[in-house]
């Protein structure tokens, strides 16, 4: 039970999300997205959450297992390829973290996905919220270009525009 966590969900406000992450900035990452998976195989999906639950906040849901379960919930593993990744941005607790499939999972490490994490927590504390979460999508592109070339036409299997919660 963290009382502090728990009030940082809670007075976290989604004007406060639409401020960080504009409608524009939003179809920026979308068409980032949408670039990217024309040259690889990988399916992204990019999940903005402005807080937690407030049981899941007061209970102590870490970052990780959140987004594990949104990774769960929104079918990002179902991927044909099993080339899924999820990029899960909590606003509250300022912190990010990378879920890949198990196909995608194999060929890159967990110290890989921490940078591009840390290229998005670091221009998030400096304000830079619409850079950084371009940069970090841009990152993710290019491991998938490098670990998982497109083979040419596929269908787009997860939605492309960011998901705010």
């Amino acid at each position: 039970m963290d009382i502090q966590r728990a009030l940082r969900h809670l007075r976290s406000t989604r004007s406060a999300a639409e401020r960080a992450f504009p409608q524009a900035t939003l179809t920026a990452l979308a068409a980032a997205i949408a670039t990217g998976e024309r040259a690889h195989r990988g399916e992204v999906r990019l999940v903005i959450e402005r807080a937690l639950p407030l049981s899941a906040a007061w209970s102590g849901v870490s970052n990780r297992q959140r987004a594990i379960a949104l990774f769960a919930d929104y079918g990002i593993w179902d991927t044909e390829d099993n080339c899924g990744v999820l990029i899960y941005v909590n606003l509250a607790d300022r912190k990010v973290d990378i879920v890949a499939d198990r196909g995608i999972d194999r060929k890159i490490e967990a110290a890989t996905w921490q940078a591009v994490c840390d290229t998005m927590t670091q221009g998030f504390a400096h304000g830079d919220y619409h850079g950084a979460a371009l940069a970090a999508v841009e990152q993710v592109n290019e491991l998938l270009r490098r670990h998982f070339p497109s083979s040419g036409a596929r269908p787009n299997e997860l939605p492309d525009q960011p998901l705010m919660l």
